[in-house]
């Protein structure tokens, strides 16, 4: 599924053209609710500081590890960050949610439950952001709320607002849904502050405030055990890689630049895993990525090790990012 996505989408072609009334729609439709937001904002201000992480492009493009790297730098910088997210594949009966390490991604998402082992803050699940962000200031939970995958949710008041892009594919072929990726028209990062690309050059988009982040690769960890590996154990290992995001084949990649021999497969974003997704073969170690690993806890074999990333961006914009808070 992934790689015809990749081929319908992330190509020079646009195959699915036949669809292009229904993408007209949802450009029309999108862009009434943002002009009707900017019009007149549903919502009160929230007494707090609120930063969006968001992309124009459907799928997986490093936000969460952008999310992970702010509650790090605002932590560092003497801030109490909370994250709000919508917690995407996961079904609670009572909202808000706060998750916490031990949550359940089945109740929770796999990327709430990841935050929370990952950044040791609140987090809280709502899909009404403008809820979550009530809730946590009357719980007293912090003084600065991150939200994770919220450009689109104009409900939530935001004073920042970051689009982050995969730099494997960037715009894709630039149409709306279903032809293409984008969410939204290229002409929305206008009004955003930072656009991020995730890869080491920044794509060709005009913008004012342009960073790169690069994820690099900063723990082999066992999945069962809690025991740690250095990232050279796996040169020359014999790995089955098995990865449930946005573009698969990063990891792999990544895999494949730490020396291991790699034999793949690549799931749906958020896809839920079964024993049969995890077979091995008896020579080889089955690897996975940290969003995956949340889901994985009780099924995967004992000889499971999870890759952790962390991300990495400019001081250059660590220092403006903080200035605009301040």
């Amino acid at each position: 599924m992934t790689g015809l996505v990749d081929r319908l989408w992330y190509g020079t072609g646009r195959p699915l053209w036949p669809l292009w009334p229904l993408a007209w729609l949802f450009r029309w439709v999108a862009a009434r609710r943002r002009k009707k937001a900017i019009a007149q904002p549903p919502h009160e201000p929230l007494m707090l500081p609120v930063v969006v992480v968001g992309n124009i492009t459907a799928g997986g493009t490093g936000k969460s590890p952008l999310t992970a790297w702010l509650v790090q730098t605002l932590s560092d910088a003497g801030w109490s960050p909370v994250i709000l997210t919508r917690g995407y594949g996961g079904k609670s009966d009572h909202y808000p949610l706060l998750v916490s390490a031990e949550s359940s991604p089945a109740q929770a998402g796999d990327e709430p439950v990841m935050l929370a082992q990952q950044c040791g803050c609140p987090v809280v699940v709502d899909p009404r952001r403008y809820r979550g962000g009530s809730w946590a200031i009357a719980e007293g939970l912090g003084n600065i709320l991150v939200c994770d995958d919220g450009l689109q949710h104009y409900d939530l008041p935001r004073n920042l607002e970051l689009a982050v892009f995969d730099g494997q594919r960037g715009i894709g072929n630039a149409a709306p849904i279903p032809v293409g990726p984008l969410r939204e028209p290229v002409e929305r990062l206008d009004s955003v502050d930072y656009v991020i690309t995730n890869g080491a050059e920044p794509l060709a988009l005009n913008h004012r405030a342009q960073y790169c982040m690069t994820l690099k690769p900063s723990a082999l960890r066992n999945l069962a055990s809690g025991e740690h590996k250095p990232l050279a154990w796996l040169e020359g290992k014999k790995v089955r890689a098995v990865a449930g995001i946005g573009n698969p084949q990063r990891f792999f990649d990544t895999l494949t630049g730490l020396g291991a021999r790699v034999r793949s497969k690549g799931f749906p974003d958020h896809h839920r895993f079964g024993p049969d997704d995890l077979a091995a073969d008896p020579d080889e170690v089955l690897v996975m990525t940290a969003k995956d690993a949340v889901k994985c806890r009780e099924l995967a074999p004992g000889n499971t090790w999870v890759l952790d990333v962390t991300a990495e961006l400019p001081e250059v914009f660590r220092k403006n990012l903080l200035d605009r808070l301040e």
